[in-house]
């Protein structure tokens, strides 16, 4: 069993990487399953209902979000209602939508993913550790694999996290930061780990925005408005194998594939 785990795909440019280079992603390597961070997938900041709807038809099976999720104010109107689409489990509790779901995956296998997010340099939510320990209990015996989007700033707390789960989940994606990662493996205990998958946007850009506004901000110190860039189109993603006897991954690689916009 192959699957597809996409790094953050970012504005309009992004969706346009994904809607052109995942087809042919999904026929190359055989995907059975696709994952994608969505959280700026709608002008770079949020989701909207829409694009949601737009990313879901391009065969994506399970969209997560991040410190981004609430920032166009159109989820309210469906993130309850669309079981497709997950927000970090440790905000609170009475926050709408949904952390984690386990989804019917090829030959039946039950696929849960989970999508946390990290504390360090973003908003101080509940533990990831022990918010995923707890979500781990819950549905103990109803998975047969267990996907944890970690939505998260510091290469630190992503590792930890990895190797505190390790041997317990699947495998551990590490999104947020933009930058894909080198450092793909599979940990001791037999859970694949990366630190960041990437992004899918503009690879002319600063994690996906105009390279001069960005500059502008480290020069002056000042606000500035950060527009998605435009020009040549990144597909950051890691494809995860697993063996279909025993269930436990045989390998996790990096893709990086560019297209023209």
């Amino acid at each position: 069993m192959r699957i597809l785990m996409i790094g953050d795909i970012v504005g309009r440019p992004g969706r346009k990487a994904a809607a052109t280079l995942l087809p042919q992603i999904i026929r190359e390597h055989k995907v059975d399953f696709v994952i994608a961070n969505g959280e700026n997938a709608a002008g770079g900041r949020g989701i909207t209902g829409d694009v949601a709807d737009e990313l879901l038809r391009l065969g994506i099976d399970v969209i997560t979000m991040g410190n981004h999720v609430w920032d166009n104010r159109d989820i309210y109107n469906f993130i309850d209602a669309e079981y497709r689409l997950l927000r970090p489990a440790n905000y609170p509790e009475d926050c709408p939508g949904q952390g984690y779901n386990i989804y019917s995956g090829p030959s039946g296998r039950r696929i849960a993913v989970i999508n946390i997010a990290g504390r360090v340099f973003l908003d101080y939510l509940e533990c990831p550790f022990r918010t995923v320990d707890y979500i781990i209990r819950k549905i103990e015996n109803q998975a047969d694999i267990i996907l944890v989007d970690l939505h998260a700033e510091a290469t630190s707390e992503k590792e930890a996290l990895g190797w505190y789960l390790d041997g317990r989940v699947t495998a551990v994606f590490g999104t947020h930061t933009h930058v894909q990662t080198a450092d793909e493996t599979i940990l001791p205990g037999g859970t694949a780990y990366i630190t960041d998958v990437g992004m899918t946007g503009p690879y002319n850009s600063v994690l996906g925005v105009k390279t001069q506004q960005v500059i502008e901000r480290f020069l002056t110190q000042r606000p500035c408005h950060f527009e998605v860039a435009s020009g040549p189109l990144q597909l950051d993603a890691a494809l995860l194998e697993i063996d279909e006897a025993s269930l436990k991954p045989i390998s996790i690689k990096r893709i990086k594939e560019q297209v023209e916009a």
